[in-house]
């Protein structure tokens, strides 16, 4: 038996995430990485990469807290909003039963994370104006936990309409948890959901510092929600997640 054939079948089918440093190239602008592409000031200002990372960082998490408008029980950071993505999935479905569901167009990694995790995933087109279809939504929440929402969406740049997100939030109430993507909040932050999240037990909210603030080589992303929710997620993410000196970051795109 090969090294191959003992990996899981899933894993040996699955076609990974092409991203813009695996695709490779060259230049200083890489449009397909949607990097900043002038370097912003950081260093670090103590020696301290010998002590392993609080889990959560305390300052971290009430500063960032801070910023999106909501209490430090309602965060948790994570490497990246891909490990979010991951996070949820892990936490609220169960491989070769539950599904999760989103609309493409949209960003790539909701696919890739389900086929790695052993998840089903069910797709529902856009319509021609980039927007949710709800009814055909409606049809295949049979048996989803976890729906993925991007708004603004990757790599259209629309916003979905709120009033439609008020409905599928009703759609999925009991249900399945509705995952709002605001990777690219900052750049339109009239139109985020962090102040839903109390109306909404089931709202989850992406965010990460890779876009407006500049540092995607970090690695740093953060799931809004409810404490539930969070509490959750406490118990399936790494022990050490992030870098030692993350907790002297503040908040200011």
């Amino acid at each position: 038996m090969s090294i191959e054939d003992l990996a899981r079948a899933n894993v040996r089918a699955l076609t990974p995430y092409q991203s813009a440093r695996r695709l490779g190239g060259n230049g200083d602008v890489w449009l397909n990485a949607n990097e900043f592409p002038l370097p912003v000031p950081f260093e670090l200002s103590q020696q301290t990469l010998n002590r392993y990372p609080e889990c959560q960082p305390k300052i971290v998490i009430e500063r960032y807290a801070a910023y999106a408008g909501l209490t430090p029980e309602q965060v948790i950071v994570s490497r990246g909003a891909d490990e979010g993505i991951e996070l949820l999935m892990r936490a609220f479905c169960e491989p070769g039963k539950d599904a999760i569901l989103f609309c493409p167009p949209t960003y790539g990694m909701y696919s890739v994370s389900a086929e790695t995790i052993g998840i089903e995933y069910r797709t529902v087109a856009a319509l021609d104006n980039w927007q949710l279809n709800l009814p055909a939504i409606a049809e295949q929440l049979d048996g989803v936990k976890v729906v993925y929402m991007c708004s603004p969406n990757n790599p259209t740049g629309n916003l979905i309409n709120q009033d439609d997100i008020r409905k599928l939030l009703e759609m999925t109430a009991g249900k399945a948890l509705l995952v709002a993507d605001e990777a690219y909040i900052e750049f339109c932050p009239e139109a985020t959901l962090a102040g839903w999240l109390k109306a909404y037990p089931h709202l989850v909210i992406l965010r990460t510092l890779s876009k407006a603030f500049a540092l995607a080589g970090l690695r740093c992303g953060f799931t809004l929600a409810n404490k539930p929710v969070i509490d959750l997620l406490m118990k399936v993410i790494a022990p050490y997640p992030l870098l030692r000196r993350l907790p002297m970051w503040q908040a200011k795109p």
